[in-house]
């Protein structure tokens, strides 16, 4: 059996992790870059996100007292592995998925839940007040932005007919631009990928002014490297879904660098327009509004293929 360069590709970099890795550290500068460039700052250089990493799992991690090892240890450690996996299902730089099976965008939607799950309870681990403030508006945030984002991959989903990411994406290249046809979806899709990201304005959960560095702040040296880890791997695959459902679909590695890049720098310049909201204007507010505008988008849908 002959091996395609998609196929070797996929074996070879995207289960081992590493590419996936330094692809999350490269969206990362670059989201910090122009955060910095519409702020009117210079920024960190090119190899800062990289160094940083360097810099973390080359010093000593300190486990606290009065929290449980095991558990402390272990939660960065399921929550980079759980992102990692997602990416299994996902169509990397346009390349088809590594795996894929009918309903693989329910158990995306879900590995990507367990990093912020793990930070929730990383910080309610530690008797820190600090931590457990910031983990108690973690997991507060994770619910009120789960469900709006879930229900914004529902509609091209329903427009696909399938749950099979793969095959939504193939949809998504033969008909019109989503973004087109479902404009809430995408508004609420890459809000709420904001939200679950906890980028600005949506970072009460890790305000630094207020709570340090919220459900973290006892955390160091390794275990603070695979958290950021992972949220740079769920950025990417954030931008790859939204990419792919909404955007025409990914057939290549040019599109998947256009559209990913393109999406995240409407996100930094999101972050650089708002100043941070508080809590309670995070939750509350979101969860009414963007649940039922994605609602209103799946109805709209589903009476648009009734009727038409």
């Amino acid at each position: 059996m002959s091996l395609t360069l998609p196929s070797l590709v996929s074996i070879l970099v995207f289960p081992a992790g590493m590419f996936l890795i330094l692809l999350g550290m490269v969206y990362e500068y670059v989201d910090r870059k122009l955060v910095a460039r519409y702020q009117n700052r210079f920024g960190p250089r090119w190899f800062q996100p990289l160094a940083d990493m360097f810099k973390l799992l080359a010093k000593e991690e300190i486990i606290p007292d009065g929290v449980n090892k095991a558990l402390f240890i272990f939660l960065p450690i399921l929550g980079v592995t759980a992102a990692l996996t997602s990416a299994l299902y996902t169509p990397m730089l346009g390349f088809a998925p590594a795996f894929s099976f009918r309903g693989d965008l329910i158990l995306v939607v879900y590995m990507l839940s367990v990093l912020t799950i793990c930070l929730g309870l990383a910080g309610a681990n530690t008797v820190d007040r600090f931590s457990l403030v910031g983990a108690t508006r973690t997991l507060t945030q994770l619910f009120s932005y789960e469900a709006p984002f879930m229900l914004t991959l529902l509609g091209p989903a329903l427009a696909a007919g399938t749950l099979q990411i793969s095959q939504i994406n193939a949809y998504a290249q033969d008909t019109w631009w989503m973004i087109l046809t479902q404009p809430i979806g995408f508004l609420v899709a890459l809000i709420g990928l904001m939200g679950k990201l906890e980028l600005p304005p949506f970072d009460a959960p890790e305000a630094e002014t207020e709570i340090v560095s919220g459900a973290l702040t006892e955390y160091s040296g390794r275990g603070l490297a695979l958290f950021r880890i992972g949220k740079n791997v769920e950025l990417v695959i954030g931008l790859t879904l939204i990419s792919a459902f909404y955007l025409g679909g990914l057939a290549n590695p040019l599109e998947f660098i256009l559209k990913t890049l393109g999406l995240l720098l409407v996100i930094a310049l999101l972050q650089s327009l708002f100043a941070r909201l508080r809590i309670d204007q995070t939750v509350g507010l979101w969860w009414r509004i963007g649940a039922i505008l994605a609602l209103v988008q799946i109805l709209i849908l589903v009476v648009g293929r009734l009727f038409f």
